[in-house]
């Protein structure tokens, strides 16, 4: 049996937005709620949310998320959600504000990063303040990338 302070909390990823790492560079990572109705919660669960166009915005001091896509849950016929809707995500007053002042003074951009349900069941967001990245920046990430997985190589055969 594992002592009691070393349960680990499982994640259950529903959707992650992989081009985030390669096209921006992540300055620091906030996890944030997001305001769900019924049918867009079971259509979560099932799996199928796509956040890979979307992006955070800050308007009438609140951040909502934009371009995600939850598609429509089939079981819900006329009750059921519109999929590209805006959603609003739930952050701290203090949260807000310097998100706030980091995308107006430093021309940073909020990034979703992905979609997850926490260990009490509740559907949160990870959220990313990062900085667009250069053409020439993606391809050392991309040079750096290649090189550790030829050194992970040599290492394992020799």
């Amino acid at each position: 049996m594992a002592p009691k302070g070393s349960q680990r909390v499982v994640k259950k990823i529903v959707a992650e937005n992989r081009k985030a790492r390669f096209n921006y560079e992540i300055v620091d990572t906030y996890e944030a709620g997001l305001v769900l109705t019924g049918t867009e919660v079971k259509s979560l669960r099932e799996g199928k949310a796509n956040i890979a166009e979307s992006y955070a915005s800050d308007e009438y001091d609140e951040l909502w998320l934009i371009n995600s896509h939850l598609p429509e849950y089939l079981q819900a016929n006329r009750f059921n959600h519109e999929p590209r809707r805006r959603r609003k995500l739930l952050l701290s007053k203090r949260e807000i504000n310097r998100l706030r002042a980091a995308i107006n003074r430093d021309g940073m951009t909020l990034v979703p990063l992905k979609i997850y349900f926490n260990d009490k069941g509740r559907a949160k967001l990870e959220l990313a303040l990062a900085k667009g990245k250069k053409l020439h920046d993606k391809r050392e990430t991309e040079k750096e990338r290649d090189w550790n997985r030829q050194k992970s190589r040599l290492l394992k055969t020799g």
